[in-house]
């Protein structure tokens, strides 16, 4: 029998998806107060509690922006938190998952999606922090580390914040004009698909290491929003612009694709990004009938 899975920061939208990829397992979904990542006694506590055989981490510092004015909140959440989640697992022998960015990347002078063997050149507080928070990872004897980016779906009842895509879908719906990039190309990763790599990664015989967990191919913004518009069956108003044209308090990285093709070899190959619009919004529409 499996043993136990730990979940950290178990009232974000990336750990909804996890505690319902591992519903048949013992999960232990742990809030802030129940296992703060940022003081060891509290996670050494929960671990030898929970006695996991995985720990899979979905706490995260995601603003961006705030990160450029608050580095130090950033490095503590993203980086020397996940060092004692590190140092937990190896003590107790637990497997650890651990989620990244494209952000590590800078986008520039690249035209292929980035494998995971192409140097990172973080350009914000926040790259930099995820970046570290990749190191100390990886330092565990059994570590995943997955890289995603643009992440969205929800499951249903979620009331708590959205992705970029979730958001756009939601004002495609309504009507509304949306501000789209011409020229920042992304992967975006469907929850669902994130959630069921990890469980294949975590259960099968793939190597530990890091790994690019984003839906297949890429697309601009722009591209990406027409799509979703024509699953959704409306006629969309959108206000192209250029990354240079918005006023942006951390650097973005203009091209941001990644390759999943490591994944792929290791047994699991991620749906195309236009498939995961297309199951995203049906299930949300489902949702509501």
């Amino acid at each position: 029998m499996p043993g136990a899975v730990l979940v950290t920061g178990a009232t974000g939208r990336l750990a909804s998806f996890i505690i319902d990829a591992f519903a048949d397992r013992s999960v232990i979904a742990a809030t802030r107060s129940q296992c703060d990542i940022l003081d060891p006694g509290s996670v050494r506590q929960c671990v030898s509690q929970a006695r996991p055989a995985v720990i899979i981490n979905c706490a995260a510092y995601n603003d961006v922006d705030g990160a450029e004015d608050a580095p130090a909140d950033a490095l503590q959440i993203n980086a020397f938190g996940v060092r004692t989640l590190a140092r937990e697992a190896e003590a107790c022998g637990a497997t650890l998952v651990h989620y990244s960015t494209d952000f590590v990347f800078d986008g520039e002078g690249v035209s292929e999606p980035y494998s995971e063997e192409y140097p990172p050149s973080p350009r914000s507080a926040y790259a930099v922090s995820k970046l570290l928070g990749e190191w100390f990872a990886l330092d565990a004897p059994r570590a995943f580390v997955l890289r995603v980016e643009s992440l969205f779906g929800c499951l249903p009842g979620w009331t708590g914040p959205q992705g970029t895509l979730d958001k756009l879908i939601d004002s495609l719906r309504s009507d509304q004009e949306v501000t789209v990039f011409t020229d920042r190309v992304v992967s975006p990763s469907y929850l669902a698909d994130v959630a069921e790599a990890t469980r294949h990664l975590v259960d099968g015989t793939a190597q530990p290491g890091l790994y690019h967990c984003v839906n297949a191919g890429h697309a601009s913004w722009k591209v990406v929003a027409d799509e979703a518009a024509r699953v959704l069956g409306v006629e969309p108003r959108l206000r192209p612009v250029r990354v240079a044209d918005v006023s942006m308090r951390a650097a973005r990285p203009r091209y941001c694709a990644l390759s999943n093709q490591k994944l792929a070899a290791a047994g699991f190959t991620m749906p195309a990004w236009q498939d995961a619009i297309r199951r995203c919004v049906h299930a949300a529409s489902a949702a509501h009938t």
